[in-house]
């Protein structure tokens, strides 16, 4: 089949600036800033990873304000990574490390090119342009230069149909995974960060059934935390309930397939051929852009030198209530500035002294609340991942146009 470059399909291809060199700054709400972190989560845009600038700021950046359908392709650091842009990504703009495509949809389908930017004769391309340099980047032309086979425009629809039901059906778990993440951790916050946990029947305050702290509960200061905590609480550290560990291999030592699941620093993970450990486990990625990052596992599986993990120490599992802790701790640590200036990072200590709250029959009710959504939202995720290897299974041999047919029946 014949080539034509991606430029072909575009009506503009342009970039972005950052805020700061023409006298902005981020802001803690405003205008969606879209950095290349946040293009992680497959064809949507990852809104955790977002900054924000002032609606003037934005108004300034017009080159870089983004368009509903707007194909965002990084172009510095993690090359290739994609988002399509969304009504409710909307008001949004850019930096320089992202090519905003904007595609004439009388020849091109967002989809078919964003499925087709994904498959591994892109990636090679890719590679073999950047083989030479040192910090890997491409610029705006060598994007343009990119081939694509020549369909019409009813069959980049038909295609990329296939593998957006695929699609649909991984954002939805993962839509799903976000709801029950953000339940759990509203539990966590009413009941041990404001203190307003159900005072159960055995309690002589007379206020049994109530929000313990905005009912009238006693409350007594706890030096080491610095703040008032529930009377006859006591606090801990995460290291008295876990032991801690690090990996032993490098990231280039991970592998493209193994038997178990290789956590490194960024999102995702690759393989390994040997296991660090097996069971529940929290890890926390210890440095770059991703610092702090914290995830639940239930499974064997090796590290990166630079990621932490913490398991149970003790005969009590209080691993799911520690979890829960440290996503909190680890957002105000990063937050609020930790070591590193450019490039943050933790060290064991930031996670083995966190102090946290102790009321063992209440952690234990949380705990049996919150298992079954952890459990929930793992089963979740090992369904998107076997979607996701259907979808890169199908991706080249519909790019060739070879089985489009028997796919569509399969993704029904």
């Amino acid at each position: 089949m014949n080539n034509i470059l991606l430029k072909d399909y575009l009506i503009e291809i342009t970039k972005g600036t950052t805020p700061t060199t023409i006298g902005g700054e981020f802001i803690e709400s405003g205008v969606n800033f879209v950095k290349a972190e946040c293009l992680n989560t497959g064809r949507i845009i990852d809104k955790s990873s977002l900054s924000y600038i002032s609606p003037e700021i934005h108004k300034k950046l017009n080159r870089s304000i983004l368009q509903e359908d707007d194909l965002l392709f990084s172009i510095a650091g993690h090359l290739g990574k994609m988002a399509i842009v969304r009504k409710e990504d909307l008001p949004a703009n850019t930096n320089q490390a992202v090519a905003i495509l904007r595609i004439d949809q009388k020849k091109g389908d967002v989809n078919f090119l964003y499925y087709y930017l994904n498959s591994t004769q892109i990636s090679n391309y890719i590679r073999k342009q950047c083989a030479q340099s040192v910090q890997p980047n491409l610029n705006l032309a060598q994007v343009g230069q990119l081939p694509i086979i020549v369909y019409s425009l009813p069959t980049q629809k038909s295609i990329a149909k296939v593998l957006s039901d695929l699609d649909a059906k991984i954002e939805l778990n993962n839509k799903i995974n976000r709801e029950l993440e953000a339940m759990a951790k509203t539990l966590y916050d009413y009941w041990f960060v404001q203190f307003d946990f159900p005072t159960p029947p055995s309690s002589t305050s007379g206020i049994v059934g109530k929000p313990y702290k905005s009912s009238g509960g006693k409350m007594v200061y706890n030096a080491e935390l610095k703040r008032e905590i529930p009377e006859g609480w006591e606090v801990g550290t995460v290291e008295d309930y876990c032991r801690i560990f690090t990996g032993k291999k490098d990231v280039n030592q991970s592998l493209e397939i193994g038997k178990y699941k290789f956590f490194s620093c960024a999102p995702g993970y690759k393989y390994s051929d040997e296991k660090l450990y097996e069971g529940k486990a929290i890890l926390v990625s210890g440095n770059g852009s991703y610092t702090g990052r914290t995830i639940f596992v239930d499974e064997g599986f090796d590290l990166y030198q630079r990621t932490y993990a913490c398991v149970n120490k003790t005969e009590t599992d209080y691993l799911a209530y520690i979890y829960y802790s440290m996503l909190r701790y680890m957002s105000l640590k990063i937050n609020g500035g930790t070591h590193g200036s450019a490039i943050p990072y933790i060290v064991f200590d930031d996670i083995a002294k966190e102090i946290i709250v102790i009321n063992h029959n209440l952690i234990n009710k949380f705990q049996n609340i919150v298992y079954p959504l952890i459990n929930k939202i793992m089963n979740n995720n090992k369904q998107a991942v076997e979607l996701a290897k259907l979808r890169d299974w199908l991706l080249p041999m519909l790019m060739n146009g070879q089985v489009a047919s028997r796919a569509s029946a399969t993704a029904k």
